[in-house]
């Protein structure tokens, strides 16, 4: 059984581009790929790119898709969008919007939209009371490097 991250993170497919280099694709992220001269490359042009397709999920307000189990690497959020990302999730699952997590959690709505833009640097203490406001804790853990 393969071992889960400690941060959502996505299976990414690398494969061999004609002209060198590898193009990145995830599986569960369709309309999103990335490429790299050499496979380290590849992986932090992924990363950045799977950002942005979060970002981009929270702005249209889709459903962020579930890790698959595919094979591949695993290309994990940075930790604040990690938990920006959980955040939605929980509001999305509790069927509520932003206007109402942010009358839950006593801020003005525009507060409560920073907490799910990923180039704001949201406090992980307001992100932590967001969660509660949801019936959910934000837990977060290391592993090693």
């Amino acid at each position: 059984m393969a071992r889960r991250h400690p941060l959502p993170a996505w299976p990414a497919r690398l494969d061999p581009a004609e002209e060198g280099g590898f193009v990145v694709s995830f599986p569960d992220f369709p309309e999103g790929w990335s490429q790299g001269d050499t496979r380290e490359q590849a992986l932090e042009q992924a990363a950045d790119m799977l950002e942005t397709m979060v970002a981009n999920y929270m702005v249209e307000g889709w459903d962020l898709p579930e890790p698959s189990r595919a094979s591949g690497p695993l290309v994990p959020l940075a930790p604040l969008v990690a938990a920006k990302a959980e955040l939605y999730r929980a509001m999305r699952k509790a069927g509520i919007t932003k206007a109402e997590l942010a009358r839950r959690i006593g801020v003005s709505p525009q507060q409560a939209h920073r907490l799910f833009n990923i180039h704001h640097a949201s406090r992980l203490d307001q992100i932590e009371a967001a969660m509660r406001a949801l019936g959910r804790r934000l837990v977060v853990t290391s592993d090693a490097a």
